[in-house]
């Protein structure tokens, strides 16, 4: 790894190095011990159907950024998966697009940033929430509070208890990922995000990553 471009791309490592163990903290005595938990009690079927339905709901996210992109392949995309899901997947329990070879093209509205040439900034790791950067951040803001998104039409308390699930659920997920975890986690974990995200936004096109090394180079964890 190229230390200097390290020192550009994370500046405020010291920070964000006590702001992860904060959130390992809070991973080891809550969020993990529920999320294992859950795969415990949770039917392999039935975790995936909850995996399948959130993804279902970000089809909406996926359209509207692809359309801001100007990407109408994308776009077409999501909203064959979003309908195709919908009628023929039990509201999205099942992932029938997939096997009508329309897999899923991510977009959030980072990635639009990102698209029209704003800078990421600098790597943060947020409190809770774990890797990002001002354009993420300011990317997930957008999605979650201003483009159009069906997490609008549920009711109070539903919705909390409909996020809670999600969270634990996607956490449940990233268990198997640990075991490719070595080395610094901290570095690890921001080389893959940063790498994941590059990877992202240039629509799978390969670039060359100064965080990138020969131990986690064509790493992209998706769900970091």
């Amino acid at each position: 790894m190229d230390d200097r471009a390290a020192a550009e791309r994370d500046p405020y490592e010291d920070w964000n190095r006590k702001v992860y163990r904060f959130n390992e903290v809070i991973d080891d005595w809550f969020l993990r011990p529920v999320a294992k938990t859950y795969r415990t009690f949770m039917p392999p079927v039935a975790d995936r159907a909850v995996t399948n339905f959130f993804n279902n709901l970000t089809e909406i996210r996926n359209l509207a950024n692809s359309l801001l992109q100007l990407k109408p392949e994308s776009a077409v995309v999501a909203t064959g998966r979003f309908t195709y899901n919908t009628i023929f997947g039990l509201g999205g329990l099942f992932d029938v697009a997939t096997a009508f070879d329309l897999p899923e093209r991510p977009e959030d509205f980072g990635q639009t940033l990102g698209y029209w040439g704003v800078g990421s900034g600098p790597y943060l790791m947020l409190p809770f929430m774990g890797p990002s950067n001002p354009r993420d951040f300011g990317g997930f803001m957008t999605d979650n509070l201003l483009l159009p998104s069906f997490w609008d039409l549920a009711e109070e308390p539903e919705v909390y208890a409909a996020r809670v699930l999600q969270v634990v659920d996607k956490r449940a997920d990233l268990i198997p990922a640990e075991g490719f975890i070595s080395g610094d986690e901290y570095i690890f974990v921001r080389n893959a995000y940063l790498q994941r995200r590059a990877y992202l936004i240039n629509d799978g096109r390969t670039t060359n990553d100064p965080f990138a090394s020969d131990d986690d180079e064509d790493l992209m964890l998706e769900d970091f």
